[in-house]
Protein backbone atom coordinates (compact mmCIF):
# COMPACT_ATOMS: atom_id res chain seq x y z
CA UNK A 1 0.00 0.00 0.00
CA UNK A 2 1.02 3.63 -1.01
CA UNK A 3 1.97 6.24 1.39
CA UNK A 4 -0.40 9.36 1.07
CA UNK A 5 0.98 12.06 -0.22
CA UNK A 6 0.40 15.76 0.42
CA UNK A 7 -1.71 17.36 -2.14
CA UNK A 8 0.03 20.93 -1.08
CA UNK A 9 3.53 19.65 -0.72
CA UNK A 10 5.83 21.52 -3.52
CA UNK A 11 7.59 18.57 -4.64
CA UNK A 12 4.08 17.30 -5.48
CA UNK A 13 3.05 20.28 -6.86
CA UNK A 14 6.50 21.37 -8.87
CA UNK A 15 6.24 17.14 -10.40
CA UNK A 16 2.52 18.16 -11.18
CA UNK A 17 3.30 21.06 -13.05
CA UNK A 18 6.64 19.99 -14.57
CA UNK A 19 5.35 16.56 -16.36
CA UNK A 20 1.44 16.45 -15.90
CA UNK A 21 -0.24 20.53 -16.59
CA UNK A 22 -2.04 20.69 -20.12
CA UNK A 23 -0.67 24.07 -20.58
CA UNK A 24 -1.06 24.08 -24.46
CA UNK A 25 -4.21 23.05 -24.04
CA UNK A 26 -4.92 25.98 -21.50
CA UNK A 27 -3.93 28.38 -23.77
CA UNK A 28 -5.76 27.08 -26.85
CA UNK A 29 -9.02 26.91 -25.15
CA UNK A 30 -7.93 31.05 -23.94
CA UNK A 31 -6.81 32.07 -27.05
CA UNK A 32 -8.94 30.33 -29.91
CA UNK A 33 -6.02 30.74 -32.45
CA UNK A 34 -2.55 28.80 -32.56
CA UNK A 35 -1.01 31.89 -32.73
CA UNK A 36 -0.90 34.26 -29.74
CA UNK A 37 -3.78 37.34 -29.82
CA UNK A 38 -4.99 39.32 -27.44
CA UNK A 39 -7.53 36.87 -25.57
CA UNK A 40 -4.17 35.22 -24.26
CA UNK A 41 -1.67 37.83 -24.23
CA UNK A 42 -3.78 40.91 -22.44
CA UNK A 43 -5.37 37.81 -20.46
CA UNK A 44 -5.02 38.35 -16.44
CA UNK A 45 -3.30 35.37 -14.65
CA UNK A 46 -3.13 34.96 -10.74
CA UNK A 47 -0.88 33.21 -8.46
CA UNK A 48 -1.63 32.09 -4.82
CA UNK A 49 1.98 30.81 -3.49
CA UNK A 50 2.84 29.07 -0.60
CA UNK A 51 1.80 30.71 3.02
CA UNK A 52 -1.11 32.50 0.96
CA UNK A 53 0.85 35.00 -0.83
CA UNK A 54 -1.18 36.12 -3.71
CA UNK A 55 -0.12 37.33 -6.81
CA UNK A 56 -2.34 39.27 -9.52
CA UNK A 57 -2.16 41.42 -12.93
CA UNK A 58 0.39 38.66 -14.52
CA UNK A 59 0.27 38.26 -18.62
CA UNK A 60 2.34 36.44 -20.90
CA UNK A 61 3.10 37.11 -24.51
CA UNK A 62 3.24 32.97 -25.14
CA UNK A 63 2.61 29.77 -23.78
CA UNK A 64 6.24 29.03 -22.65
CA UNK A 65 6.18 32.28 -20.70
CA UNK A 66 3.41 31.05 -19.04
CA UNK A 67 4.29 27.50 -18.57
CA UNK A 68 7.68 28.89 -17.01
CA UNK A 69 6.65 31.25 -14.56
CA UNK A 70 4.30 28.36 -12.84
CA UNK A 71 6.97 26.16 -12.80
CA UNK A 72 9.33 28.55 -11.19
CA UNK A 73 6.52 30.47 -8.87
CA UNK A 74 4.90 26.63 -8.04
CA UNK A 75 1.84 28.10 -6.86
CA UNK A 76 -1.00 25.94 -4.74
CA UNK A 77 -3.30 26.84 -7.72
CA UNK A 78 -3.57 29.45 -10.13
CA UNK A 79 -6.44 31.58 -11.45
CA UNK A 80 -7.85 33.53 -15.07
CA UNK A 81 -9.19 36.51 -15.09
CA UNK A 82 -10.48 38.74 -17.45
CA UNK A 83 -8.81 40.01 -20.94
CA UNK A 84 -7.58 43.75 -20.27
CA UNK A 85 -7.18 46.42 -23.05
CA UNK A 86 -3.35 46.36 -22.01
CA UNK A 87 -1.46 43.95 -20.61
CA UNK A 88 -1.83 43.40 -17.08
CA UNK A 89 1.34 43.03 -16.40
CA UNK A 90 1.82 46.83 -17.44
CA UNK A 91 -0.43 47.93 -15.10
CA UNK A 92 1.96 49.49 -12.59
CA UNK A 93 3.13 51.56 -15.58
CA UNK A 94 -0.39 53.04 -16.48
CA UNK A 95 -2.09 55.87 -15.22
CA UNK A 96 -4.59 54.84 -12.21
CA UNK A 97 -7.83 53.33 -13.96
CA UNK A 98 -6.33 53.25 -17.18
CA UNK A 99 -6.46 49.58 -17.16
CA UNK A 100 -9.74 48.08 -17.53
CA UNK A 101 -11.19 44.57 -18.74
CA UNK A 102 -13.14 44.39 -21.75
CA UNK A 103 -13.80 40.20 -22.47
CA UNK A 104 -14.57 37.43 -20.22
CA UNK A 105 -16.28 34.45 -20.39
CA UNK A 106 -19.63 34.53 -18.70
CA UNK A 107 -19.50 32.73 -15.94
CA UNK A 108 -22.16 30.82 -13.66
CA UNK A 109 -20.72 29.93 -10.22
CA UNK A 110 -22.66 26.50 -7.98
CA UNK A 111 -21.89 26.30 -4.46
CA UNK A 112 -22.70 22.85 -3.31
CA UNK A 113 -23.04 24.18 0.32
CA UNK A 114 -26.26 26.37 -1.37
CA UNK A 115 -27.61 22.83 -1.39
CA UNK A 116 -26.74 22.35 2.54
CA UNK A 117 -30.69 22.73 3.49
CA UNK A 118 -32.12 20.28 0.89
CA UNK A 119 -29.25 17.42 0.16
CA UNK A 120 -29.50 14.59 2.85
CA UNK A 121 -26.43 12.48 1.72
CA UNK A 122 -23.83 15.16 2.08
CA UNK A 123 -22.83 18.93 3.66
CA UNK A 124 -20.22 20.97 3.67
CA UNK A 125 -17.46 20.51 1.16
CA UNK A 126 -18.30 16.81 0.90
CA UNK A 127 -19.76 15.74 -2.87
CA UNK A 128 -20.91 12.50 -3.83
CA UNK A 129 -22.65 11.43 -7.08
CA UNK A 130 -26.18 11.60 -5.15
CA UNK A 131 -25.85 15.29 -4.38
CA UNK A 132 -24.30 15.90 -7.72
CA UNK A 133 -27.70 15.35 -9.14
CA UNK A 134 -28.74 18.76 -8.20
CA UNK A 135 -25.77 20.17 -9.86
CA UNK A 136 -26.54 17.72 -13.30
CA UNK A 137 -29.90 19.11 -13.19
CA UNK A 138 -28.58 22.81 -12.94
CA UNK A 139 -26.27 22.07 -16.18
CA UNK A 140 -29.56 20.77 -17.66
CA UNK A 141 -30.76 24.50 -17.34
CA UNK A 142 -28.20 26.80 -17.38
CA UNK A 143 -26.17 24.57 -20.79
CA UNK A 144 -28.37 26.68 -23.22
CA UNK A 145 -27.75 30.32 -21.93
CA UNK A 146 -24.02 29.47 -22.30
CA UNK A 147 -24.23 29.23 -26.12
CA UNK A 148 -23.73 32.50 -27.35
CA UNK A 149 -20.45 33.88 -28.38
CA UNK A 150 -21.29 37.54 -27.70
CA UNK A 151 -21.58 36.58 -24.15
CA UNK A 152 -17.79 37.57 -24.43
CA UNK A 153 -17.98 41.07 -24.79
CA UNK A 154 -21.34 41.81 -21.79
CA UNK A 155 -20.47 44.54 -19.80
CA UNK A 156 -21.01 44.07 -15.89
CA UNK A 157 -24.27 45.97 -16.59
CA UNK A 158 -25.66 43.27 -19.18
CA UNK A 159 -23.78 40.81 -16.93
CA UNK A 160 -26.38 41.75 -14.40
CA UNK A 161 -29.26 42.27 -16.39
CA UNK A 162 -28.61 38.31 -17.64
CA UNK A 163 -27.90 36.88 -14.12
CA UNK A 164 -31.51 39.08 -12.64
CA UNK A 165 -33.22 37.03 -14.85
CA UNK A 166 -31.67 33.74 -14.07
CA UNK A 167 -31.56 33.76 -10.61
CA UNK A 168 -34.48 32.62 -9.10
CA UNK A 169 -33.41 31.34 -5.85
CA UNK A 170 -33.15 34.49 -3.42
CA UNK A 171 -32.88 34.29 0.31
CA UNK A 172 -30.69 32.97 3.32
CA UNK A 173 -31.73 30.28 5.67
CA UNK A 174 -33.95 32.41 7.72
CA UNK A 175 -35.88 32.58 4.48
CA UNK A 176 -38.51 29.60 3.56
CA UNK A 177 -39.59 30.38 0.70
CA UNK A 178 -37.19 31.25 -2.27
CA UNK A 179 -39.05 31.58 -5.31
CA UNK A 180 -41.28 34.67 -6.30
CA UNK A 181 -41.35 34.76 -9.73
CA UNK A 182 -44.90 35.66 -10.31
CA UNK A 183 -46.69 38.63 -9.86
CA UNK A 184 -51.27 38.21 -9.51
CA UNK A 185 -53.99 39.21 -11.38
CA UNK A 186 -57.39 39.18 -10.52
CA UNK A 187 -56.19 37.92 -6.58
CA UNK A 188 -54.37 34.91 -8.46
CA UNK A 189 -50.88 33.97 -9.41
CA UNK A 190 -49.86 34.47 -12.74
CA UNK A 191 -48.35 31.68 -14.95
CA UNK A 192 -44.84 31.38 -15.21
CA UNK A 193 -42.17 33.05 -17.49
CA UNK A 194 -42.26 31.19 -20.70
CA UNK A 195 -38.42 30.50 -19.85
CA UNK A 196 -38.78 29.26 -16.56
CA UNK A 197 -41.41 27.34 -17.54
CA UNK A 198 -39.22 26.01 -19.89
CA UNK A 199 -37.20 24.96 -17.33
CA UNK A 200 -39.48 23.72 -14.93
CA UNK A 201 -40.99 21.00 -18.00
CA UNK A 202 -36.96 20.07 -17.82
CA UNK A 203 -36.77 19.72 -13.78
CA UNK A 204 -40.27 18.31 -12.93
CA UNK A 205 -39.06 15.02 -13.68
CA UNK A 206 -35.65 15.37 -12.58
CA UNK A 207 -37.83 16.54 -9.23
CA UNK A 208 -39.27 13.04 -8.49
CA UNK A 209 -35.89 11.41 -9.61
CA UNK A 210 -33.47 13.35 -7.17
CA UNK A 211 -36.00 15.11 -4.13
CA UNK A 212 -38.24 12.34 -4.11
CA UNK A 213 -36.90 9.35 -5.05
CA UNK A 214 -33.17 9.31 -4.09
CA UNK A 215 -32.86 12.07 -1.81
CA UNK A 216 -36.07 11.29 0.17
CA UNK A 217 -36.24 15.14 1.35
CA UNK A 218 -39.63 14.53 3.02
CA UNK A 219 -39.26 11.58 5.12
CA UNK A 220 -38.76 13.65 8.06
CA UNK A 221 -40.49 15.91 9.91
CA UNK A 222 -37.75 18.27 9.13
CA UNK A 223 -37.87 17.76 5.79
CA UNK A 224 -41.84 18.00 5.34
CA UNK A 225 -42.30 21.12 7.80
CA UNK A 226 -39.88 23.22 5.44
CA UNK A 227 -42.18 21.71 2.84
CA UNK A 228 -45.14 22.94 4.60
CA UNK A 229 -44.21 26.36 5.00
CA UNK A 230 -44.04 26.55 1.13
CA UNK A 231 -48.04 25.77 0.69
CA UNK A 232 -50.35 28.42 0.56
CA UNK A 233 -53.32 27.72 2.90
CA UNK A 234 -56.29 26.64 0.44
CA UNK A 235 -59.82 25.14 2.12
CA UNK A 236 -60.22 21.33 1.26
CA UNK A 237 -63.28 19.26 2.28
CA UNK A 238 -61.97 16.51 4.87
CA UNK A 239 -62.37 13.81 2.46
CA UNK A 240 -58.40 12.41 2.05
CA UNK A 241 -58.94 10.52 5.31
CA UNK A 242 -56.43 10.20 8.43
CA UNK A 243 -57.20 8.26 11.65
CA UNK A 244 -57.04 11.55 13.53
CA UNK A 245 -58.06 14.83 12.04
CA UNK A 246 -57.57 18.09 13.62
CA UNK A 247 -60.60 20.40 14.39
CA UNK A 248 -62.21 21.83 11.67
CA UNK A 249 -64.63 25.09 10.88
CA UNK A 250 -67.91 24.07 9.02
CA UNK A 251 -66.12 20.56 7.70
CA UNK A 252 -63.16 22.53 5.97
CA UNK A 253 -59.20 22.43 7.35
CA UNK A 254 -56.41 24.55 5.59
CA UNK A 255 -54.17 22.81 3.39
CA UNK A 256 -51.32 23.01 5.77
CA UNK A 257 -52.75 21.43 8.57
CA UNK A 258 -54.40 18.40 6.86
CA UNK A 259 -51.57 17.70 5.88
CA UNK A 260 -49.88 17.89 8.71
CA UNK A 261 -52.25 15.91 10.10
CA UNK A 262 -52.00 12.74 7.78
CA UNK A 263 -48.36 13.16 7.93
CA UNK A 264 -47.69 12.96 11.71
CA UNK A 265 -50.39 9.95 11.75
CA UNK A 266 -47.94 8.04 9.36
CA UNK A 267 -44.80 9.60 9.93
CA UNK A 268 -42.78 6.85 7.85
CA UNK A 269 -44.21 7.80 4.90
CA UNK A 270 -41.90 8.19 1.96
CA UNK A 271 -41.29 11.61 0.38
CA UNK A 272 -43.08 10.81 -3.02
CA UNK A 273 -46.42 9.65 -0.98
CA UNK A 274 -46.21 12.93 0.96
CA UNK A 275 -45.68 14.87 -1.90
CA UNK A 276 -48.86 12.68 -3.47
CA UNK A 277 -51.01 14.00 -0.81
CA UNK A 278 -50.35 17.12 -1.83
CA UNK A 279 -51.07 16.51 -5.30
CA UNK A 280 -54.28 15.07 -4.34
CA UNK A 281 -55.15 18.31 -2.92
CA UNK A 282 -54.46 20.40 -6.26
CA UNK A 283 -57.52 18.43 -8.24
CA UNK A 284 -60.13 20.63 -5.75
CA UNK A 285 -58.16 23.46 -5.23
CA UNK A 286 -60.73 26.44 -6.62
CA UNK A 287 -58.37 29.03 -5.55
CA UNK A 288 -55.67 28.23 -8.05
CA UNK A 289 -53.10 29.10 -5.83
CA UNK A 290 -51.86 25.56 -4.96
CA UNK A 291 -50.36 24.68 -8.43
CA UNK A 292 -48.73 27.45 -8.74
CA UNK A 293 -47.11 26.79 -4.88
CA UNK A 294 -46.06 23.36 -6.35
CA UNK A 295 -44.57 24.68 -9.87
CA UNK A 296 -42.30 27.40 -7.46
CA UNK A 297 -41.68 24.03 -5.17
CA UNK A 298 -40.01 22.41 -7.63
CA UNK A 299 -37.96 24.81 -8.94
CA UNK A 300 -36.84 25.58 -5.10
CA UNK A 301 -35.40 22.44 -5.01
CA UNK A 302 -34.17 21.80 -8.24
CA UNK A 303 -33.37 25.42 -10.03
CA UNK A 304 -29.65 26.07 -9.61
CA UNK A 305 -28.99 28.07 -6.58
CA UNK A 306 -25.98 30.33 -8.33
CA UNK A 307 -22.93 32.88 -6.55
CA UNK A 308 -24.33 36.04 -8.29
CA UNK A 309 -21.17 38.15 -7.69
CA UNK A 310 -18.92 35.65 -9.57
CA UNK A 311 -21.06 36.35 -12.79
CA UNK A 312 -21.84 39.93 -12.41
CA UNK A 313 -18.00 41.43 -12.73
CA UNK A 314 -15.66 40.80 -15.46
CA UNK A 315 -12.66 41.24 -12.89
CA UNK A 316 -13.58 38.61 -11.32
CA UNK A 317 -10.89 35.78 -11.07
CA UNK A 318 -11.31 31.59 -11.26
CA UNK A 319 -9.57 28.86 -10.54
CA UNK A 320 -8.00 27.22 -13.70
CA UNK A 321 -9.00 24.12 -14.95
CA UNK A 322 -6.92 21.16 -14.12
CA UNK A 323 -5.86 22.74 -10.73
CA UNK A 324 -5.03 20.54 -7.57
CA UNK A 325 -7.62 21.09 -4.80
CA UNK A 326 -5.58 21.38 -1.70
CA UNK A 327 -8.09 20.09 0.77
CA UNK A 328 -8.86 16.65 -1.33
CA UNK A 329 -6.08 16.42 -3.41
CA UNK A 330 -8.63 16.14 -6.42
CA UNK A 331 -7.92 17.59 -10.43
CA UNK A 332 -10.37 20.14 -11.06
CA UNK A 333 -11.52 18.74 -14.41
CA UNK A 334 -13.98 19.89 -17.22
CA UNK A 335 -17.22 18.08 -17.26
CA UNK A 336 -18.96 17.12 -20.97
CA UNK A 337 -22.67 18.88 -20.39
CA UNK A 338 -24.16 16.02 -22.54
CA UNK A 339 -23.14 13.65 -20.20
CA UNK A 340 -23.05 15.55 -16.92
CA UNK A 341 -25.75 12.92 -15.24
CA UNK A 342 -23.05 10.49 -15.64
CA UNK A 343 -20.23 12.32 -13.77
CA UNK A 344 -19.29 10.63 -10.52
CA UNK A 345 -16.87 13.24 -8.52
CA UNK A 346 -15.78 10.57 -6.49
CA UNK A 347 -13.59 9.40 -9.40
CA UNK A 348 -11.91 12.06 -10.72
CA UNK A 349 -8.82 11.48 -10.12
CA UNK A 350 -5.91 12.64 -7.10
CA UNK A 351 -2.93 14.06 -8.00
CA UNK A 352 -1.37 10.91 -5.76
CA UNK A 353 -3.50 8.16 -8.27
CA UNK A 354 -1.47 10.31 -11.03
CA UNK A 355 2.27 10.32 -10.20
CA UNK A 356 1.68 6.59 -8.77
CA UNK A 357 0.31 6.27 -12.82
CA UNK A 358 3.26 8.00 -13.88
CA UNK A 359 5.42 5.67 -11.15
CA UNK A 360 7.63 8.17 -10.11
CA UNK A 361 6.98 10.90 -7.55
CA UNK A 362 9.73 13.04 -8.05
CA UNK A 363 9.85 15.26 -10.91
CA UNK A 364 12.77 14.25 -13.55
CA UNK A 365 15.72 16.35 -12.85
CA UNK A 366 17.15 16.61 -16.46
CA UNK A 367 13.81 18.61 -17.98
CA UNK A 368 10.24 18.46 -17.80
CA UNK A 369 8.02 16.19 -20.00
CA UNK A 370 4.55 18.20 -19.94
CA UNK A 371 2.77 15.40 -21.93
CA UNK A 372 2.85 12.63 -19.33
CA UNK A 373 -0.75 13.47 -18.31
CA UNK A 374 -1.05 10.69 -21.81
CA UNK A 375 0.11 7.83 -19.82
CA UNK A 376 -2.53 8.75 -16.59
CA UNK A 377 -6.31 9.10 -16.29
CA UNK A 378 -6.09 12.92 -16.54
CA UNK A 379 -5.68 12.06 -20.37
CA UNK A 380 -10.14 11.07 -20.76
CA UNK A 381 -10.63 15.13 -19.63
CA UNK A 382 -7.65 16.86 -21.19
CA UNK A 383 -9.30 15.09 -24.43
CA UNK A 384 -12.50 16.22 -23.84
CA UNK A 385 -11.29 19.92 -23.52
CA UNK A 386 -9.18 19.55 -26.69
CA UNK A 387 -12.61 18.80 -28.28
CA UNK A 388 -14.50 21.36 -27.23
CA UNK A 389 -11.45 24.12 -27.84
CA UNK A 390 -11.06 22.60 -31.60
CA UNK A 391 -14.89 24.12 -31.96
CA UNK A 392 -14.64 27.42 -30.81
CA UNK A 393 -11.11 27.49 -33.12
CA UNK A 394 -13.51 26.07 -36.07
CA UNK A 395 -16.54 28.72 -35.02
CA UNK A 396 -13.65 31.41 -34.37
CA UNK A 397 -12.41 30.59 -38.09
CA UNK A 398 -15.71 30.67 -39.82
CA UNK A 399 -16.33 34.11 -37.86
CA UNK A 400 -13.24 35.79 -39.41
CA UNK A 401 -14.15 33.66 -42.98
CA UNK A 402 -17.79 35.52 -42.97
CA UNK A 403 -16.24 39.06 -41.99
CA UNK A 404 -13.24 38.54 -44.77
CA UNK A 405 -16.01 37.72 -47.16
CA UNK A 406 -18.63 40.66 -45.90
CA UNK A 407 -15.80 43.06 -46.40
CA UNK A 408 -15.55 42.70 -50.02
Amino acid sequence: MSMEIDATDPQVTSAFYKRLYPFKQIYTWLNHNHEPTNLFTHREFAFTLIGDTYLRYHSFSKVDDLRNTVIRLNPTRFEIGAVYNARPKDKKTLRAGVLQPVLRELVFDIDMTDYDEIRTCCSGKDICKRCWAFISAAVEVLDPALRDQSALAMTDDERKAVLSFLEVIKGGKEMAKKVNVRSTFAGRPTPLHPSLAKAYDRLKGRFVEIVLEDQGCFDRQEGWETLLKLIPDAGKPLNIGFAHPPDADNGYLDTVSTLRAKWEDNPNKSSKRKWNDFVTLLHGDKQSVLTPAAEDIILQYTYPRLDAEVSKHRNHLLKAPFCIHPATGRICIPVDPAHVSEFDPGAVPTIQQLLEELGDVKAPEDGEHHADWERTSLKKYVDMLEKHTSAIMRDARDRRRAAAATAW
